[in-house]
């Protein structure tokens, strides 16, 4: 049993171990691209002033005018002296800009091409290998899945038989005759036990977005109801009411939730389209933002089947599924978390490397040894005396 599980771990890595050393390098280059860009970035911040923010209307109304032709998704006001977004994205033709912009004055600070630059750039060979989506999606995907593999069966190759063993299999024990092949397949072994735990998470967490089914799978597994697809509700074709929907709403949920840390108004994008707010208590998260939806015409609530809806309405399942981002990338448990990712993620690459030097130096041993069976053989042959021929 154990020789056929060595076998299926050995050659899944082979045909993997790039691909996940380029997933497990790229997401460590990315795990502090929110902290690198605010200390690079002095476009995101703004002076605080005792006046207050521009309403949405009038950001919008200036924002706009800068990308005329451009569909505006969203405005976004941030905390802590930090510049308002005006977001602007479309699927296709695709596009996706920042503006920032002053939100005491409105001023144009910067606007970003967010599909250029270094941090796009890892992003997409994270997620699809710099492939078009089409085809690298689901390349990574399925890596990912052998990967889960890959753990699971080298955790039955690293159990050992009596717990004599467990000491060394659990600690370095390096001595001055030990070789480098010894060595470099400790690393692996004893490396590949301590991250196998934080693994799973970095592959389940994937496969929630690589696969619809995984996804779909282990929500239903964790006792989830409601549907994984984002829908937004119609709204009513009425007579709208005086004033502007997107201030009223800005006002509304601002007054009802002071401890806001950001919130995020999007303008109707059709004639049935809500108005969609996004607000947060916590900034460097996701998982708790309340996704509200109002009719545009009677600014009434409405209700979604999904679960990207109130947060206090979100059962454990759904709060688990919203998590899934901040769990992978550890921002669930804030800076200290995504130190901690980051720094298994980087183990996590070294175990593409090791594996295959340790496959390769069995390899050329094995040859090695072939080679010394067929000297010993010339030699034997060699040393004979032939018999004689009788005349």
């Amino acid at each position: 049993m154990k020789y056929y599980i060595r076998k299926i771990h050995q050659w899944l890595g082979l045909i993997s171990g790039l691909l996940v050393f380029i997933i497990a390098i790229t997401g460590c280059l990315y795990a502090f691209q929110e902290e690198i860009q605010n200390w690079t970035q002095p476009h995101r911040f703004v002076e605080k002033e005792n006046g207050e923010f521009l309403l949405p209307s009038a950001l919008s109304t200036i924002a706009t005018k800068q990308l005329p032709g451009k569909h505006l998704h969203s405005i976004k006001y941030n905390k802590n002296g930090q510049a308002a977004e005006a977001i602007f994205y479309h699927y296709e033709p695709t596009y996706y800009y920042i503006m920032y912009m002053n939100p005491y004055s409105g001023k144009v600070l910067h606007t970003q091409n967010m599909e250029e630059g270094f941090f796009p750039f890892i992003l997409k060979g994270h997620f699809y290998l710099w492939f078009p989506p089409e085809i690298g999606q689901p390349i990574v995907a399925i890596s990912t899945l052998i990967f889960l593999v890959m753990i699971l069966s080298g955790l039955f190759l690293w159990w050992p038989k009596n717990k004599k063993t467990t000491k060394s299999r659990t600690w370095f024990r390096w001595k001055s005759t030990t070789k480098w092949k010894r060595k470099n397949f400790d690393i692996h072994a004893i490396l590949g036990f301590y991250s196998f735990f934080i693994a799973i998470i970095f592959a389940v967490t994937g496969l929630v977005w690589g696969f619809q089914w995984f996804a779909y799978g282990f929500y239903k597994s964790m006792g989830g109801e409601k549907s994984l697809v984002y829908e937004e509700p119609l709204s009513q074709k009425t007579t709208p009411i005086d004033g502007n929907g997107l201030d009223m709403l800005y006002d509304k949920l601002m007054a009802e939730t002071p401890n806001l840390e950001d919130i995020e108004v999007h303008p109707p994008e059709t004639e049935t389209s809500p108005i969609a707010v996004n607000t947060n208590v916590d900034a460097g998260t996701y998982w708790k933002i309340d996704y509200r939806y109002f009719d545009q015409y009677s600014l009434q609530e409405l209700e979604v089947g999904h679960i990207y809806n109130r947060f206090d309405q979100s059962t454990f399942a759904d709060k688990l599924m919203r998590m899934n981002y901040d769990i992978h990338t550890g921002a669930v448990f804030g800076l200290a978390g995504k130190i901690f990712m980051f720094l298994f993620s980087l183990l996590i690459a070294s175990l593409p490397i090791t594996g295959f030097l340790f496959w390769y130096g069995r390899r050329k041993g094995n040859r090695k040894s072939e080679g010394e069976k067929l000297k010993e053989i010339s030699a034997k042959i060699s040393g004979n005396s032939l018999p004689q021929i009788s005349r």
